[in-house]
C-alpha cells in the first residue's frame, strides 16, 4: 500500500482511487490514460519517431482541454516532405487534427494555434493554409519566425490548443 501511495503522490494525488492504464504502442492509437479522481488524462500518438525518442505525446487531453504538441510536416513513410510552405502547413494540420480527433475534438474546438516558421516570406502561404484548416474556429493565433526547425527541409511547425464545446 505504501508503494501505491508514493506513486499516487508523484502524480499529485493525496488520497482516493488512483489508476494508470497502459496499452501496447500502436501508431495513431491512444497509448495510455491516467485516471485521477475527477480527471482523466489521455495521451495520443501519431507514430513520429520523435515521440518515442524524446519521450512526448502528440496530444494530451485533460477534461475538456486538448493540447497538441509541436507538429512538423513529417510525411507518410516513403513520401517526400512537401516542397511548398502551404503544403507543409496542410500536412502539419492533417497530423494535428488527426490527434485532436483521436482525443475527441475537431477543428471547430480549436481556440489557439502557434506557428513556427523559418522564413517570413512564407507567412502568406502558411497563413492561407491556417485559414483553410482552422478558419471556421477563428482561433487566437501566433506566427513566429525561428532560426531553424529540427529538419532543415521543414518550413513550419504548429501547436494547437482546443477546448471541447468551445
Amino acid at each position: 500500500m505504501a508503494n501505491q501511495s508514493a506513486i499516487a503522490r508523484s502524480f499529485g494525488v493525496s488520497g482516493g482511487v488512483f489508476c494508470i492504464m497502459w496499452a501496447p504502442y500502436q501508431p495513431g492509437v491512444t497509448r495510455f490514460a491516467r485516471s485521477i479522481p475527477g480527471m482523466t488524462k489521455t495521451f495520443a500518438r501519431s507514430g513520429s519517431r520523435y515521440e518515442e525518442e524524446y519521450g512526448f505525446s502528440r496530444g494530451v487531453r485533460i477534461g475538456n482541454r486538448i493540447e497538441i504538441a509541436g507538429t512538423a510536416p513529417i510525411p507518410p513513410e516513403g513520401e517526400p516532405v512537401a516542397e511548398t510552405a502551404y503544403g507543409q502547413m496542410m500536412r502539419c494540420g492533417e497530423i494535428g487534427l488527426a490527434a485532436l480527433e483521436e482525443l475527441g475534438g475537431s477543428a471547430p474546438d480549436v481556440v489557439r494555434t502557434r506557428m513556427f516558421i523559418t522564413d517570413a516570406a512564407d507567412a502568406d502561404e502558411i497563413g492561407r493554409a491556417h485559414r483553410d484548416l482552422f478558419g471556421e474556429a477563428s482561433p487566437a493565433a501566433t506566427m513566429v519566425v525561428v532560426a531553424a526547425l529540427l529538419d532543415p527541409t521543414w518550413k513550419v511547425e504548429i501547436e494547437v490548443e482546443a477546448v471541447l464545446g468551445a
